[in-house]
């Protein structure tokens, strides 16, 4: 075995037994009201079982950079096998992040069915989608998807605009190169849509206590996620921290999406193996 596979299961068995990330039961005794960043979680009814907290690549992302991507190839690299280390199996890219090829330097050093990958597309048609998904693949050097999202939806009426998307996405599905679908919603209008789309089966969202950088106040996105949740659909959260805004007030940022009890999973975006521990070992410290 080699060390990094021998330091990640030493970590894991102190709270559950990995069986990679297609079938991956807990035996921890999960403690009323406590969490860790490692817990087992499954995404809605998907089947998808993986952690907590998602190692987030897009801090300030688009045109293909971010605050993660400019850390470097190996710099990065190594910051999502540091989290691997310390348990995480939750990697959250996206084209418009430029991160794909930082994820599968990587995926070199891990056995890739204990990861779960998600990435973002913008295509909104079913050839540019077809077109991603070949090419995503082959920048993560993979030969399937965990989760694709189409990324950054605004508009109301998506499900019936976008529609050669979605099927371009539910056909990869069919054949395995993905597992889920879903979308990242950028409005409040969007993430209504997704909690009524039947196709939606992992929706991705912002939310955090002051609504920063949010599709409206928390209480109505709230109000949202816990119907995408009642549909079966997995709810992942993002911009936890408010893209920054929270940095001094990452106890309550952190407490108010664990204390919510509707989301599956969120993503946060270190960039520092300090930043990275320190969220973990906050994670651990909340009760709610």
């Amino acid at each position: 075995m080699r060390r990094r596979e021998f330091l990640s299961e030493t970590a894991w068995g102190l709270g559950s037994a990995w069986l990679g990330s297609r079938t991956l039961p807990a035996i921890a005794i999960a403690v009323p009201g406590k969490f860790s960043a490692t817990d087992v979680v499954t995404l809605g009814q998907t089947g998808i079982q993986t952690t907590r907290l998602a190692c987030g690549t897009g801090t300030v992302g688009f045109a293909g950079r971010s605050n993660q991507s400019a850390l470097g190839i190996q710099g990065l690299a190594d910051l999502l096998l540091h989290g691997y280390d310390q348990g995480l199996r939750f990697w959250d890219s996206a084209d418009a992040y430029g991160t794909h090829a930082h994820l599968a330097a990587a995926l070199k050093k891990v056995a890739r069915e204990k990861m779960t990958i998600l990435t973002k597309s913008w295509e909104r048609d079913a050839a540019g989608m077809r077109a991603d998904l070949d090419r995503f693949r082959k920048e993560l050097g993979t030969d399937y998807l965990d989760i694709v999202l189409m990324h950054c939806v605004t508009q109301s009426n998506w499900p019936t605009r976008f529609s050669g998307a979605m099927h371009a996405l539910s056909e990869a599905r069919e054949k395995g190169i993905i597992r889920a679908h879903g979308v990242s919603c950028h409005s409040l209008e969007a993430l209504r849509a997704a909690a009524k789309s039947p196709w939606v089966q992992v929706g991705l969202a912002r939310i955090n206590p002051i609504g920063a950088h949010m599709d409206a106040a928390p209480d109505a996105v709230l109000s949202v996620l816990w119907e995408m949740r009642a549909a079966g659909k997995g709810v992942i959260g993002m911009k936890i921290l408010g893209q920054g805004d929270m940095r001094h007030r990452v106890d309550e940022a952190l407490k108010f999406a664990l204390s919510t009890k509707v989301l599956d999973a969120f993503t946060i975006g270190a960039e520092s193996r300090a930043e990275q521990e320190d969220l973990i070992r906050r994670i651990a410290t909340i009760s709610v």
